[in-house]
């Protein structure tokens, strides 16, 4: 619904602004002294279930905002009142609306530069689904580009619970080269791809990794990290990219998926092969445009072992933390500061033991960082790296001090009480995200379930009065979807249903939430903008498609938004709000993946999405409710999640597929 009311009268509003917090809207720029000439908002949100996290005021029915920040929130009989001839007002409809969701640790800007390229298998339900989706998009995909599975899935989100086979892999594709990201730990390569990249039985294998070969001696098309990823992050890097126009239109597109799903910010955490200033331009001519959607603050990734110290004396003098405005903006160092440091979590693999040069390594990029007043993060995983970087870290602070200089511990899935003490003394901050939803049976196997059990001990450090913030570590480990991570959070599964975390070491909803919001806030320093439905912060808001408060937990990783609006402007729109929704220009490059399968696998008024055509054809024939052979519901078998590859061709015991088909 759409209302623009008239100015209402000065001793009204006076009541109305009191009762709303006269203070607060006095910050916010409405002046209510006798007299006065009273600001209306821009747009007022209003019969909802409004959760503002705004410990002041937790609940709202409506929100006013006016210049892109929140002007009020309370009750709509207080905030309606505000109303003056240009504010337009849209009505909830009773449904939940949270805080904008705020990822602290993912990759967006090198993820939106291949987005378009990639194919994603994010919450495909069956094997045989994936399978078809690849060899479909090898069919429509031209020479010399690759088709592209990078991250985000595991084998036990599969109804067959299984990889696929390398035989598999090039059935589906037998011409196409194909990529296929497993993890940290592996990538499957059809044998068009090992011919497009030139791997024989000659090539040897790259340090840290491993090129399996078979009895013939030729190269299967396995590669495992042993225990290094830069096998895997080397070989991608060797296919082709998108142009610069598709690059701009793939970064579009990548925000407007996180918008589905509410997310209004991230903090980029750099990444292999995201160097400076190149890899950066695509961001910031959309954002020179206009055209973003999504807040970015971004750190810098050191590149090459051996250099990072001169890639850190380089940027400091290029850019400064800070630099930027509200929607994209440079943060600082990390997560790689040094390659000596890196400690990847395949639990694949044993955990690695770091050179002993990495101290030295280590320590002359902190200390040029802390001199000139960086913030920085760094790729930690286990307690027993952890532990060697404090020690430098508070060499370091005495010579240096931090002082109030933000840093933060990225993952810390293994880090103990005594280094959360540590993490706090310093003044620092612990990153975390959903991993092990994705690698959380090859943790038990590796290191027992009792291990897994506060894995990371996120209570722990919330005890501990340690900022945490919450994140994915998208693209490539895990999917960007803050519902998964959410779904782990509060119910300690895997994504195959694996229980890790006792009840007495989950997280309830609203601390959850927290985590995502204002939580994540303190890692780029806008803790006291951003997070709440607060009067003076954003209006970064998601209206979410069911209610994360009383949905079962099963469900929540399936709630997404139906309205994402950023500093007060609609980004997304869906459902009834969808007249609403600035549609971007169409995927491009035409046989993109993203433009026939779109993002992570969605759910729509309870179905796949991949069964929405299959409904719309049967409503064509005249059997969408019933079949009037069998008759029972037609639909059934269409929305169910199942492991087959072809709807059209199953005649299951769940549900009738009509002859009409």
């Amino acid at each position: 619904m759409t209302d623009r009311r008239p100015e209402l009268m000065t001793p009204t509003r006076r009541t109305v602004l009191k009762s709303v917090g006269a203070a607060a809207l006095l910050g916010a720029g409405i002046r209510h002294a006798e007299g006065a000439t009273m600001t209306s908002p821009d747009l007022i949100l209003t019969n909802g279930r409004i959760t503002t996290l705004d410990r002041a005021r937790p609940d709202a029915e409506a929100v006013a905002i006016k210049d892109g920040r929140i002007l009020a929130a309370g009750r709509a009989d207080e905030i309606m009142p505000l109303a003056g001839a240009g504010t337009e007002v849209i009505d909830l409809k009773g449904r939940r609306a949270i805080p904008g969701l705020n990822d602290s640790h993912t990759h967006l800007i090198r993820g939106g530069l291949y987005y378009n390229l990639e194919l994603r298998w994010e919450g495909v339900p069956s094997l045989a689904d994936a399978l078809r989706m690849l060899r479909e998009q090898a069919r429509r995909t031209p020479s010399p580009q690759w088709v592209r599975v990078v991250g985000g899935w595991s084998e036990f989100q599969f109804a067959e619970r299984r990889m696929p086979t390398l035989d598999e892999i090039n059935a589906a594709a037998p011409d196409t080269p194909v990529f296929i990201l497993h993890l940290y730990g592996r990538a499957l390569l059809n044998r068009a791809a090992l011919r497009a990249i030139g791997f024989t039985r000659d090539t040897p294998n790259p340090p840290g990794g491993v090129i399996e070969h078979d009895a013939a001696g030729e190269p299967t098309g396995l590669l495992v990290a042993k225990p290094s990823a830069l096998i895997l992050y080397s070989t991608l890097a060797k296919g082709p990219k998108l142009d610069p126009e598709d690059q701009a239109n793939s970064t579009r597109h990548f925000m407007r998926e996180l918008n589905r799903l509410g997310i209004t910010s991230v903090i980029d955490a750099g990444g292999g092969g995201q160097n400076y200033p190149d890899d950066y331009q695509t961001i910031q001519a959309l954002h020179r445009d206009g055209q973003m959607t999504v807040r970015v603050a971004y750190n810098l990734f050191a590149q090459k072992a051996g250099e990072e110290l001169a890639d850190y004396r380089r940027w400091t003098g290029m850019v400064k933390p800070g630099e930027g405005d509200a929607f994209l903006r440079m943060n600082g160092g990390g997560e790689n500061l040094a390659w000596s440091a890196a400690d990847f979590e395949n639990f694949l693999e044993p955990r690695p033991d770091l050179a002993p040069v990495m101290e030295a390594e280590l320590e002359s990029v902190v200390r040029l960082l802390a001199e000139n007043r960086w913030p920085f993060r760094i790729h930690a995983t286990y307690d027993e790296s952890i532990d060697r970087f404090l020690t430098v870290f508070e060499r370091v602070d005495r010579d240096v001090p931090f002082d109030g200089l933000r840093f933060i511990i990225d993952h810390a899935e293994t880090v103990t009480q005594k280094n959360i003490d540590r993490i706090a003394a310093l003044g620092g901050g612990i990153a975390v995200q959903h991993r092990m939803a994705f690698q959380g049976e090859y943790y038990v196997d590796r290191y027992g379930a009792d291990a897994a059990e506060a894995t990371p001990p996120i209570t722990r450090m919330l005890e501990a009065g340690v900022p945490v913030g919450a994140g994915t570590d998208a693209t490539r480990v895990s999917s960007y979807n803050p519902w998964v991570a959410l779904y782990w959070l509060t119910q300690g599964k895997t994504l195959g249903g694996l229980t890790l975390t006792p009840e007495r070491n989950r997280l309830d909803r609203e601390t959850a939430l927290r985590l995502w919001t204002k939580g994540s806030a303190w890692f780029s320093g806008e803790a006291g903008v951003k997070g709440a439905l607060a009067p003076g912060e954003y209006a970064d808001i998601t209206v979410l498609s069911d209610d994360y408060f009383s949905v079962s937990g099963e469900a929540i990783k399936d709630i997404e938004s139906v309205m994402t609006v950023l500093g007060g402007r609609i980004v997304y729109a869906a459902a009834e709000f969808r007249d609403r929704d600035p549609v971007p220009p169409p995927p491009s490059p035409d046989w993109s993946p993203a433009r026939t399968f779109g993002g992570h696998w969605r759910r729509a008024e309870g179905r796949p999405a991949s069964a929405i055509n299959a409904m719309a054809l049967s409503s064509a024939c005249g059997c969408a409710d019933q079949c009037g052979v069998h008759g029972h519901a037609h639909h059934i078998a269409w929305s169910t999640p199942l492991p087959v590859s072809d709807k059209s061709r199953f005649w299951g015991a769940l549900g009738c597929n009509c002859f009409a088909f």
